[in-house]
């Protein structure tokens, strides 16, 4: 059986690798021997296919897998060695499509391929307030309301200026005088 990628059957495919990893974190308590593995799941399933087209439908076959790339929708994928796997959709990762020297129309390819799994539906807001955007603006508007008052508060302050200009080298003064 020849892999497919959705309705495109691959040509001459010479190498098809899979290459699964299991994402593992280590936790090491502090002052105690030793460390504990937390088990994150598996990365998502990669597949390399490598191969040649050489027919006549070659060049419609490089058009149709660039569209692929280019679209990035998830695509079904079909082969012998992704059965056990259990591989059922992917995405087009990368292409890399060369043309062979004395051969016109013909062409080496490079498919990377990523198993697509289904995102995650986001949590419920049901609990949530209805009207939690109305209260918070009603709290930050009285504060902005607020923030209105700074700049005169900010020019009385130069009043206390010339008063207050001198202080510090009276109170050093004053603690030498009194010895503390």
């Amino acid at each position: 059986m020849r892999p497919m990628l959705g309705t495109l059957e691959l040509p001459q495919v010479q190498d098809l690798t899979t290459s699964d990893l299991r994402a593992v974190a280590e936790h090491q308590a502090v002052g105690k021997d030793g460390s504990m593995l937390q088990n994150l799941g598996r990365a998502p399933t990669g597949v390399r296919v490598r191969g040649v087209a050489t027919d006549t439908g070659a060049a419609t076959l490089i058009e149709e897998l660039k569209a692929q790339v280019r679209t990035g929708e998830p695509v079904a994928f079909v082969a012998d060695i992704t059965a056990d796997t259990s591989v059922e959709e992917v995405l087009v990762d990368d292409l890399q499509v060369r043309e062979l020297a004395g051969r016109p129309g013909a062409f080496a390819y490079v498919l990377t391929l990523r198993e697509f799994t289904e995102p995650v539906a986001p949590a419920s807001t049901a609990g949530l307030e209805a009207d939690i955007l109305g209260e918070a603006d009603d709290l930050l508007g009285d504060l902005l309301d607020g923030l209105d008052i700074t700049p005169p508060f900010a020019t009385g302050l130069e009043a206390f200026v010339t008063p207050l200009t001198g202080l510090l080298e009276r109170l050093r003064a004053f603690r030498e005088a009194t010895g503390g």
